[in-house]
């Protein structure tokens, strides 16, 4: 006969494989999901992802893009939507605009100011709620903004979303490229896939170079540089949609994260 403490361990076995199941069943018909991370905050990781799902859509892929870095969720910003999905039988049901389906904790808070103070089990949770109740339908690409750093919130992702590669994003900078060693070093031990690192702010103030000198020390592709420029402060629409010359970095990187996709074996539209 069990004990209490091993019933409950039983349970909770049970539980999470359930969950676990129900997140592979939601997310099949989404042919490649991609995860855009880095080890610190700061560096361009939501505007990248914002602006590489927006740039798939334009060569005609269906993209959902999934926000789960839940402690500054700012990606329905970005994108300029201010509507809130619908939730229909239990099912949330993702906006939509350039060309991109999006879902965001942003979207579920009431004061976009109030600082979102949770613990690792809360985190895991709304993270997981995100991943089982989510109606993307079929998909080419599903881009995922993931938390920065390598604590819970993104192991929590990679643990639960099965992923077909990663993204890294840096800038020139030394400490940046340390951090993002970090990170690429906790993909590599959880046996998952390091598309290629991109290098953001390139540029005459923060420098070039280190985004690429990082991919060849950690024997990862270099997917591109993506130059600090003034447009970026113009906010009505993803960069990529203002400006022919930042549309043309973002087809590269696009092109070049398809071209890795296909060396690990992932399908890629």
């Amino acid at each position: 006969m069990s004990t209490p403490q091993e019933s409950a361990r039983l349970e909770q076995i049970k539980r999470s494989w359930q969950q676990r199941r129900q997140i592979t069943d939601r997310l099949e018909k989404i042919k490649t999901k991609i995860g855009v991370y880095s080890g610190k905050g700061g560096v361009g990781k939501t505007t990248v992802a914002v602006n590489l799902a927006v740039t798939l859509a334009g060569q005609g892929n269906s993209v959902g893009l999934l926000d789960v870095d839940i402690d500054c969720p700012n990606v329905a910003k970005v994108m300029g939507i201010t509507d809130k999905p619908d939730y229909i039988d239990g099912q949330i049901i993702p906006k939509q605009k350039w060309g991109v389906k999006v879902v965001s904790m942003a979207f579920f808070q009431e004061n976009p100011d109030e600082a979102i103070i949770w613990r690792g089990p809360m985190i895991h949770n709304a993270i997981s709620q995100f991943l089982q109740q989510t109606d993307w339908e079929e998909l080419d690409y599903l881009v995922v903004d993931l938390p920065p750093g390598t604590s819970d919130s993104p192991l929590t992702v990679m643990q639960n979303l099965p992923m077909d590669g990663f993204v890294v994003v840096s800038t020139p900078q030394d400490l940046a490229n340390l951090d993002a060693k970090r990170c690429i070093n906790m993909i590599r031990k959880l046996n998952l896939n390091v598309l290629g690192v991109v290098e953001n702010y390139t540029g005459e103030i923060f420098g070039e170079g280190g985004g690429k000198d990082l991919a060849k020390e950690v024997e990862a592709p270099f997917l591109g540089e993506l130059a600090l420029r003034s447009i970026y402060r113009d906010s009505s629409k993803p960069t990529t949609l203002l400006d022919k010359s930042v549309e043309e970095e973002f087809a590269s990187v696009a092109n070049a994260m398809k071209k890795s996709l296909k060396e690990f074996g992932s399908e890629a539209a």
